[in-house]
């Protein structure tokens, strides 16, 4: 047994309660899709595969401005699948380029096309990984989604394949509540019909899904991945776990 099997009672049930794990809560971005990594190093990578070469710093300029104005105007549909959506969010990024004089405008389309494709061809792979043990978990134990995402969601995991296997999804731009608010995370156990402590809370981000979720008595188990700071990638916790597709093996006695 593996010490990670070992130590999953500690791992994935609450101190104050004897109750067992009866529904999961997962993130999507992230958890599902890029085995922990922040999607920010995920779209650099897109970058260098369309051939910018690009100061890191500068980089994050620009992914951080795509990311303010997806908030603040609804480029993102609803019927969107994730390949629409990172080529709409890739162009943002590169007119911010541009903007810096660092691109020329006749560049930007084929630049986000490669990257676009290299993103989704990515965030396929990743699900793929993980869908056996979704269909496992799923037949046993009701799974809920709940995500930071742009309001198109639901359109992303029936691309992907795996909508089948969750219950209900519970999204920010939807019902108005994004993490680190640990109110989304009671809206999941409302949609699974449990208590917070009969419900297991799988995120890649310590701050945004293991420290909310645990602040309302849910148990908790962290997809560590490269993160978007060094405190971040130097932080640890208990309810550290390898990954997604380790999950049925530690809940097999549940």
């Amino acid at each position: 047994m593996s010490a990670y099997a070992a130590n999953s009672p500690k791992l994935l049930t609450m101190t104050n309660s004897e109750k067992p794990i009866r529904g999961i809560i997962f993130d999507y971005g992230g958890t599902l899709d890029t085995r922990g990594d922040h999607w920010s190093h995920i779209i650099e990578q897109g970058w260098r595969r369309a051939g910018l070469d690009i100061a890191t710093p500068t980089f994050r300029h620009c992914y951080v401005y795509a990311e303010r104005e997806l908030a603040r105007v609804r480029h993102i549909l609803p019927c969107d699948d994730f390949h629409a959506l990172m080529l709409k969010k890739i162009r943002l990024e590169l007119q911010e380029l541009e903007r810096l004089e660092l691109i020329e405008h006749k560049d930007i389309e084929p630049a986000a096309v490669t990257a676009a494709a290299y993103c989704n061809d990515y965030a396929r792979a990743c699900i793929d990984e993980v869908k056996p043990a979704l269909a496992d978990l799923a037949g046993r134990f009701p799974l809920v989604l709940v995500s930071n995402f742009y309001g198109n969601v639901d359109e992303v995991v029936r691309t992907f394949g795996i909508r089948q296997y969750f219950r209900g999804i519970i999204e920010s731009a939807v019902v108005g509540v994004r993490k680190p608010d640990a109110r989304i995370f009671r809206l999941g156990t409302v949609a699974l019909g449990l208590e917070p402590d009969e419900v297991l809370v799988v995120g890649d981000s310590l701050r945004k899904d293991i420290m909310p979720a645990r602040s309302i008595g849910c148990a908790t188990a962290w997809i560590k991945g490269k993160g978007w700071t060094p405190d971040e990638d130097a932080a640890t916790d208990p309810a550290l776990i390898p990954s997604v597709t380790a999950l049925p093996q530690l809940l097999a006695s549940v």
